[in-house]
C-alpha cells in the first residue's frame, strides 16, 4: 500500500479530513481538495510530505482535472479518488423548498460526483484504480419530501453503474454509506453517533482488499 495516491474532495473537514490522516497513517500519498484554502493548506502542513493541498470547487470540472493534473505530477500517478464532497438543504421537502439550495446541491452532490469520476478515470485506468463515493443510508430508503436523500439515490445508482463500467478495465468502485455521522454537516454535535474516523477506516477497508475482490458498497449505521 505504501506510496500510492488518494484524491479526497471535501477534504477539509469531516469524513474527507479524518480519511485524510487514515490514509496518510496507513502509507498513502494524499491530494487533499476542497474551497477552503486555508484549512486545507494547514492539513497539508500537518500531515508532512505526502499531503498536497489542492484548493478547488468540486462544481468546477475543470477545477478538478487541475487538481488531479497536479497530485498526478507530485506523486507520479493516482491510484484512488474519494468523491466525499456533498451539501444539505436548511429546509427540507418540496412545498417549502428552496429551489435556489437545490441548485447548490445538485451542483454538489450530483455533478460534483460526476465530474471528480470524470476527471479522475484517465489517472485511474492506467493503474486499474479504485472510485469511491460518499453515499448515505437517506439513499436506501424514502423520506418525506427529501431532495437531499434523492441525491444520495443517485449516488447509489451511478456508483453501481460506474462500478460495472470501471469493471471493463479492471478498476473498482466503492459506495461508502453512512448513517448519521458526528459531522459539521449537523448544527449540533452527535458524540454517540458514528464518528468520521469510523468512516475512515470503512474507505481503507475497500481499498485494502485484494485484487480479486470488489467491494461495491460499505453500508455503516450507529449501534
Amino acid at each position: 500500500m505504501t506510496g500510492k495516491t488518494m484524491f479526497i474532495t471535501g477534504a477539509s473537514s469531516g469524513i474527507g479530513a479524518a480519511t485524510a490522516r487514515a490514509a496518510v497513517e496507513a502509507g498513502w500519498n494524499v491530494g487533499l481538495f476542497a474551497r477552503n484554502a486555508d484549512r486545507i493548506t494547514e492539513m497539508a502542513e500537518e500531515l508532512g510530505a505526502t499531503a498536497l493541498a489542492l484548493p478547488g470547487d468540486v462544481a468546477q470540472l475543470e477545477q478538478q482535472q487541475k487538481a488531479l493534473g497536479r497530485l498526478s505530477d507530485r506523486f507520479g500517478g493516482v491510484d484512488a479518488a474519494f468523491a466525499n464532497a456533498g451539501t444539505g438543504l436548511d429546509v427540507p421537502g418540496t412545498e417549502n423548498g428552496d429551489p435556489e439550495a437545490w441548485h447548490r446541491l445538485v451542483h454538489t452532490n450530483i455533478l460534483g460526483v460526476l465530474y471528480t469520476a470524470k476527471a479522475a478515470l484517465p489517472h485511474l485506468k492506467p493503474r486499474k484504480g479504485h472510485m469511491l463515493m460518499t453515499g448515505s443510508a437517506a439513499g436506501r430508503r424514502t423520506i418525506a419530501g427529501s431532495v437531499y436523500g434523492a441525491s444520495k439515490w443517485f449516488v447509489h445508482g451511478y456508483g453501481g453503474n460506474l462500478a460495472e463500467e470501471m469493471a471493463e478495465w479492471g478498476g473498482r468502485c466503492t459506495i461508502i454509506a453512512p448513517g448519521m455521522v458526528n459531522t459539521a454537516f449537523f448544527d449540533a454535535e452527535k458524540p454517540d453517533k458514528i464518528q468520521p474516523e469510523d468512516i475512515a477506516e470503512a474507505v481503507l477497508y475497500a481499498v485494502s482488499t485484494s485484487d480479486k475482490a470488489s467491494v461495491r458498497e460499505v453500508f455503516v449505521m450507529p449501534k
